[in-house]
Order: C-alpha cells, then sequence, then structure tokens
C-alpha cells in the first residue's frame, strides 16, 4: 500500500482504499464522512499528508479556499503526464515521450526543471466534448 517503511494498519488501508477508489476529486471531510464510524479524522489527515507527500496524491486548492485531492496511479514511466477533464474531473494517465521535448524546452528557455509525476494538464475529454 503506502510507502515500504509504513506500519500499515487495517484503518491505513480501508482509508487508502477509499481514496483510490474516488474517480474524481475530493476533500477530507467527504472521505471522513464516509469512514467516520470507523476512523477518525486525524488518521485521514495524516495519511492523506503521506500520501501527498510520496506522490499518491495531487492536491490543489480550489478557488473557494477548499483543498482538494485526487488519486494519482503510481506508474514507472519515466514521461508521462495527465489529463484532467474540468467537466467530469476524470483523470487520464498519458505516458508519452512529447512531455519530455516540452520538459527540455522549460529547462532551456526558462532555466526550470519540470517535475513530471505532477504535470497535469486540464481540459475537457472527448466523453465531454460529445
Amino acid at each position: 500500500m503506502v510507502g515500504r517503511d509504513t506500519y500499515n494498519t487495517k484503518q491505513k488501508e480501508v482509508i487508502f482504499e477509499t481514496i483510490k477508489s474516488n474517480e474524481k476529486e475530493f476533500t477530507i471531510k467527504e472521505i471522513h464522512e464516509k469512514l467516520k464510524e470507523f476512523t477518525g479524522l486525524t488518521t485521514i489527515y495524516r495519511l492523506v499528508d503521506k500520501l501527498v507527500d510520496e506522490g499518491f496524491l495531487n492536491k490543489r486548492i480550489g478557488e473557494d479556499n477548499t483543498t482538494y485531492y485526487q488519486y494519482l496511479e503510481k506508474c514507472d514511466c519515466s514521461n508521462h503526464f495527465y489529463l484532467k477533464c474540468i467537466t467530469c474531473g476524470k483523470l487520464i494517465h498519458v505516458d508519452c515521450d512529447c512531455i519530455k521535448e516540452l520538459s527540455d524546452h522549460i529547462y532551456n528557455e526558462h532555466g526550470f526543471t519540470a517535475s513530471h509525476e505532477h504535470i497535469i494538464i486540464n481540459g475537457t475529454c472527448s466523453d465531454c466534448i460529445k
């Protein structure tokens, strides 16, 4: 599950599986509502922070100052990014060498090194365009 050095309790497993089953963004409050009879809010916050640090979750602050999270499937590919549908919230993993060209451009022209694990391009998926 989470990190090789993490002691996995049943609570952490259930929280992780609940998070992983969300196809769209979620808040900690939403996870807590699903699991409040099973685990405490503090445990959820701790695990979510760890999952963000380990790259399993994307974290963003919305216009309403609410923190939103979304599960990112871990992979071994070196040239990947995500496409996020602004209509349905779907997150699509893309393994494509073109991101290397973009990263090289960003570095050469702007002196900035991009982290491939967290590149998310927002737009509209083909299902929502129809």
